[in-house]
């Protein structure tokens, strides 16, 4: 992978499919690879990988299949190997936090489920591992959820280990189990989102159900093991298997065009261990097929060519192991069949059935041996045990013991506890346990494990005689994992197995090269005069000619029916030595030819230049003494011309002097006679103001005259007046003195309040604020007992101009005003884009549908009134783009249109939308989230961009809340996810510069990612 990565193209799109594809196996390795007796990171997992390159040899992206994960190892370890890594990296690479956030500690004694022989590996860095891979799921595409949702997947799985049960008695005699301490229980059940008692119930009881009726039986303490083991091994097999899937996601290619595709299978290889069982025998399986492709593509399928090619060939012996194959994967007499057999019979099965029927069928096999067998009764060994059996594979043989494989094969997980899987909060796990939702649930019992293994095996059988293979075969040097370190018998045993000798044997004796005489001609063609350029005649007959003219000897090749077979590579070689050189004579040609015509070209094009530059050189000296004779000649004209003019303007001119002088005279003479009438007109005028002032003046003196003395007069009756009242004033003073004395105190107390609530009054009615309800200002209190008083009115007068201003509402403007309240609810203090949209009116209808000619037909389309139209730009779910469209909005649908024909494109009943999602930015982008399952929802939901973001999610919250009495979630988040067909992509927003102004700028990152970027 790191080579194809070095020899690639460069650019950002491919640097990101390659490190994407380099960073997905340090996630497998972390979940899928172990420390055991032979390596350090050994494959616990088989993996085929198709990387897809285009035209170029770019990669486009790539599939990975998985095979078999060894889940077996999760549970149990044999001694001085380890659990598979990711356990160990996280109890050593995790934060405080995150182990704190998933109730783990770093101390590995206090799980069961990790071998603790080898925790710690020589040279082996598991904290920097787990950085090392948590970088890499982030670069590969996993979202932050995600990964913390696999993390706690891991640590539910470690915790299970440590959930222990103790026997109790019922009281009719059957024994059932109860878990000892419940507080791993309760943390795994808070880790997973499931209720305790479910979960506990599961570990307890069993149930079975048959046609129409269920049982519910009991666990023992190995039954609730087995269960508590069965969940872990399957947890852990299902996340693996969800991570190559989600990784899948990630790296698969996006364009649809021609491509080539490079396979990369990286399997476990031959296992030969002290306690083998069924894993080791499937493994050894797989690689048994591996060696039968092997064989027919690299030794039976080339002495059979020989053959067809009518060469000469002594046939060389090898051995075939396809009896092997046979002896397990027979369909009625293999042993995976009778595996299958013995776990679907009904009645009492152990590994000792399964072991007698094996004896039974296969006792006269000479690849079998067993202490029954009829191969083994002539042995003297007997080291073989009464619970095993040996098999003799293509690499030795190797001695399994059944116990467990009829469990192993089975991989039973009881129905109760997919169920309770089902039932969690967690979405990864219920997404794991797709069988345990009681609307999906079947009777039908699943596939065994080795059925499976063999299917997938056999697929990939299939898939590998499609390619043309080439084979890296390891070879381990020692057994000691030490560096500089060679043992012989063990390197001749692995090349011995390999069949390495019988592929040299026939390399030797066979023919090192072979090629169609089409292609051959067409390659070495041109180191022949009679060959090159072309060659009428049979392809056959060309590379004769050609052999012959390079004086190659006989005895270096030989004529097939179809093919050239060459023997020596350095035949070969000294073939391509002279094509290299022929090709630098046939590039010098090329060169010389391709100069002769661009000089050629160049001169042509020279002589045409220069050409074309003499003629615009004589046009332009032609033009410019044109010219100047054309200006000599206008401007001797112009002289003239000005001359005629200047001798007729001075005639014109006198003439009117004649003219002007008659009429300037009799102007003067009539401004005299006017001067005069004037002069007479003010005399005559300034003789009547004279007379009028005079008169004028004789009236004022004599009402003047008249006031005075009737001013006298009203002064002598007042002066009567004010003696008469203080007179009375004097008499009732004495009369009434001793009663003002009594009662002066509460009078004076009552007339000053009196006077202060006057004036407070008074000054409160100059100094009100404006009737505007959001006005808050109130006039300071003039006296502090006054404050209640005062208090209590600014309260009245609030309610009283809040009423008068309610009372100019309209109905519609009530509307308005009550959607204004519904949008300040859902966005204030939320949505910055909110408090620009607080000074606008909603309008509803933007577009006027009803009176704009161009959507006469769209109207006539929409049956129901429409509330909102508007015109918004849908965001394309492939590649981010946005395109307008019309935004229609009734009392039961909203409908999409495109905006040039006004042909209605989706209509969405209001019904089917779940949630809408905006950012917290200033943006106008927002999601409507569909039902799943409804027909609207068959593409996924819809991304919009609007400046009315506001105005349209509040009319939208409102429409759908009267259809339903329901109100929808309104999500605020700068990250959130959205459905696109089958896929959930996040819509994630970022700050960076606009291109298009304010618009965010859309760009699908990877099938899980959509990228906003806001100002």
């Amino acid at each position: 992978m790191s080579y194809v990565a070095a020899v690639c193209g460069k650019g950002a799109e491919v640097n990101q499919v390659k490190e994407q594809l380099l960073q997905s196996n340090p996630v497998l390795e972390a979940f899928g690879n172990a420390k055991t007796m032979r390596n350090d990171n050994s494959s616990r997992f088989g993996k085929y990988m198709d990387i897809e390159f285009d035209f170029k040899g770019d990669p486009l992206g790539g599939v990975i299949s998985n095979y078999l994960l060894e889940k077996s190892r999760v549970v149990k370890q044999p001694r001085d190997e380890r659990n598979f890594h990711i356990f160990y990296q996280l109890l050593s690479g995790g934060s405080e936090d995150l182990l704190k956030r998933l109730m783990l500690e770093r101390d590995f004694n206090q799980y069961n489920y990790l071998g603790l022989d080898s925790a710690k590996v020589n040279g082996v860095d598991d904290a920097a591992n787990f950085r090392t891979v948590k970088n890499a799921m982030q670069i590969v595409g996993f979202m932050d959820d995600e990964a913390e949702s696999v993390l706690e997947v891991v640590a539910a799985v470690l915790k299970l280990g440590n959930i222990e049960f103790k026997p109790e008695s019922r009281v009719n005699g059957l024994d059932e189990s109860r878990i000892q301490d419940k507080n791993e229980l309760k943390e795994i059940c808070e880790l997973l989102g499931q209720d305790q008692a479910v979960l506990e119930r599961a570990f307890s009881f069993r149930t079975v159900e048959a046609k129409q009726e269920k049982v519910s039986t009991t666990l023992n303490v190995a039954q609730a093991y087995y269960a508590r083991d069965a969940l872990a091994k399957n947890l852990y097999n299902r996340l693996f298997t969800w991570l190559v899937s989600r990784i899948n996601g990630s790296i698969k290619a996006q364009t649809k065009v021609r491509k080539k595709v490079m396979g990369v299978l990286d399997i476990y290889g031959f296992e030969i261990f002290e306690n083998n069982s069924f894993e080791q025998f499937i493994i050894n399986y797989c690689n048994e097929k591996l060696q039968q492709i092997f064989i027919e593509l690299t030794l039976k399928e080339e002495q059979e060519e020989y053959i067809k090619e009518g060469i000469e060939w002594t046939h060389i012996e090898y051995f075939n192991n396809a009896i092997i194959c046979e002896l397990i994967e027979n369909n009625t007499n293999g042993i995976l069949a009778m595996l299958d057999e013995e776990c679907l019979r009904p009645g009492t099965v152990t590994d000792e059935t399964f072991l007698e029927k094996l004896n039974q069928i296969c006792a006269i096999h000479e690849r079998f041996e067993s202490r029954m067998s009829k191969s083994s009764r002539f042995l003297n060994d007997t080291t073989l045990p009464h619970n095993c059996f040996r098999i003799q594979h293509y690499a030795g043989k190797v001695m399994y013991h059944v116990e467990g494989f009829v469990d192993k094969n089975n991989d039973l997980l009881y129905r109760d506890l997919s169920q309770a899987m089902w039932k969690t909060n967690h979405v990864l796990v219920k997404a794991l346990f797709p069988e345990g939702n009681p609307a999906k649930m079947s009777l039908k019992r699943p596939p065994t494990a080795g059925s499976q293994f063999k299917a997938s095996v056999a697929t990939l059988m299939k898939n590998l005689q499609t390619k043309n293979p080439n084979y890296i075969r390891c070879i381990k040097p020692n057994d000691q994992k030490a560096p500089r370190v060679f043992s012989g018998a063990l390197v001749r045993h692995q090349v011995r197995y390999l069949g390495l000798m019988e592929n040299v044997r026939v390399r030797r004796a066979g023919y090192a090269f072979k090629q169609p005489y089409e292609s051959c001609l067409e390659r070495y063609k041109m180191l022949c005069s009679q060959t090159w350029p072309h060659w009428r005649q049979g392809a056959r007959d060309g590379v004769k000619v050609l052999l012959t003219e390079l004086q190659i000897p006989p005895e270096e090749f030989s004529y097939g029916r179809s093919k050239i077979f060459i023997r020596n590579p350095r035949t070969l070689f000294e073939l391509e030595h002279l094509r290299k050189h022929r090709l630098e004579d046939l590039a010098t040609l090329i060169q010389k030819i391709y100069r002769g015509w661009k000089c050629r070209t160049d001169f042509l094009l020279m002589k045409k230049s220069q050409i074309t530059i003499s003629a615009w050189t004589r046009r332009h000296f032609q033009r410019k003494k044109y010219l100047q004779l054309k200006s000599k000649t206008i401007l001797i004209q112009s002289y003239i011309r000005g001359w005629k003019a200047r001798k007729l303007l001075r005639e014109l001119k006198h003439q009117k002097r004649c003219e002007e002088s008659a009429t300037t005279i009799a102007a003067y003479w009539r401004g005299t006679q006017a001067r005069k009438d004037l002069r007479r007109l003010k005399e005559a005028a300034r003789r009547k103001h004279a007379i009028a002032v005079i008169w004028a003046y004789w009236l004022g003196y004599e009402a003047r005259r008249e006031l005075k003395r009737l001013k006298e007069e009203a002064r002598r009756k007042h002066a009567v007046a004010v003696i008469w009242a203080y007179w009375l004033g004097l008499k009732v003073r004495r009369e009434y003195r001793k009663f003002f004395r009594a009662n002066a105190g509460r009078k004076i107390y009552e007339f000053t309040i009196q006077r202060i609530m006057q004036k407070y009054f008074l000054e409160l009615k100059k100094k009100l604020p404006s009737l505007s309800p959001t006005e808050r200002t109130w006039p300071a209190r003039p006296y502090l007992f006054l404050d209640d008083t005062h208090t209590e009115l600014k309260r009245i007068f609030h309610l009283w101009r809040c009423k008068k201003y309610r009372d100019q509402f309209t109905e519609q403007k009530r509307a308005i005003f009550e959607e204004k309240l519904e949008a300040s609810e859902l966005f204030k203090d939320k949505k910055a884009l909110y408090t620009n949209s607080v000074s606008q009116p909603f309008q509803g209808d933007y577009l006027e549908i009803s009176k704009n000619p161009k959507y006469q037909k769209l109207n006539g389309a929409v049956e129901e009134k429409i509330m909102l139209a508007d015109v918004v730009n849908k965001i394309n779910r492939a590649n981010g783009k946005g395109a307008p469209r019309i935004f229609l909005l009734t009392k039961s649908n909203f409908i999409i249109a495109d905006l040039k024909s006004g042909q209605i494109k989706s209509t969405i009943p209001v019904i089917d939308i779940t949630s809408v999602s905006v950012s917290k930015q200033a943006d106008g982008l927002f999601a409507v989230h569909l039902k799943e399952g409804s027909t609207a929802a068959a593409k996924g939901d819809f991304l919009f961009n609007s400046d009315r973001l506001i105005e349209i999610i509040t009319k939208l919250y409102r429409t759908i809340f009267f259809k339903t009495n329901q109100k929808i979630n309104v999500e605020i988040n700068n990250e959130f996810l959205v459905q696109f067909n089958q896929d959930k992509v996040c819509v994630k927003f970022i700050q960076g510069v606009q291109k298009n102004g304010n618009l965010p700028a859309c760009k699908r990152k990877n099938n899980r990612l959509l990228e906003v970027s806001v100002p």
